[in-house]
């Protein structure tokens, strides 16, 4: 059975949408998912990147998008009232209900209240009100605030890039890392051994040399 690592954060609607779509993708495998929470904007200043809602016409089609994809999949999704948002304190209570047995990794269920709570309504995803009664349901046994949970948003973060993350939503599995929402099919086709992934494609790609750079 294979492990997949599910690297997120609550601001991207690309992540929601493959985090609902997960199942339905991956129906009939055995395997088992982590799912950690990391600050997509860490992984922007890492490399150097704006994210799609920094460029305006690039935010304008971004939202467009999604809510074609979520409409075309029939996930239920509603733009929050003010995007981008501060995703830290979401990602903070996400750290701070996971378990002793699986530090870092939330399950399930946190990361869908979450999700919901931002992608589902309408509302201000970081309106502290909501936030406080979304705290209150889920009841993190650790304190959110802690530096043993800020430790963790910034290992996981980390840990992320150092797999060659440079954004959400991405799954890694063995030595590979899988990116987007659109990669879910690739993911399945590896999970069921294609042997194209053991071919000379996926790392020959690595050779392929660089025309030109913009100053």
């Amino acid at each position: 059975m294979k492990h997949i690592t599910f690297y997120l954060d609550f601001i991207s609607p690309y992540a929601y949408l493959a985090f609902e779509q997960l199942p339905e993708a991956l129906q009939g495998l055995s395997y088992s998912v982590s799912y950690r929470p990391v600050l997509f904007a860490g992984m922007l200043k890492h490399h150097g990147q704006l994210g799609p809602a920094e460029i305006a016409p690039k935010r304008d089609w971004t939202y467009r998008q999604v809510l074609w994809l979520a409409h075309n999949l029939g996930i239920p999704l509603q733009m929050p009232a003010s995007h981008p948002f501060n995703p830290l304190s979401l990602l903070r209570l996400a750290l701070a209900c996971s378990s002793q047995a699986t530090p870092g990794a939330p399950n399930r269920y946190v990361c869908e209240s979450i999700f919901r709570h931002v992608w589902r309504g309408g509302a201000e995803a970081a309106d502290a009100q909501r936030f406080q009664s979304l705290a209150q349901q889920l009841a993190p046994p650790s304190d959110m605030q802690g530096p043993a949970v800020k430790a963790r948003l910034k290992t996981n973060t980390d840990e992320a890039i150092a797999q060659g993350g440079f954004g959400v939503p991405a799954f890694a599995v063995d030595d590979k890392l899988f990116w987007g929402l659109d990669c879910l099919p690739m993911l399945r086709a590896y999970l069921l051994g294609d042997a194209w992934f053991e071919g000379p494609e996926w790392q020959g790609v690595a050779g392929v040399r660089t025309g030109v750079q913009r100053q």
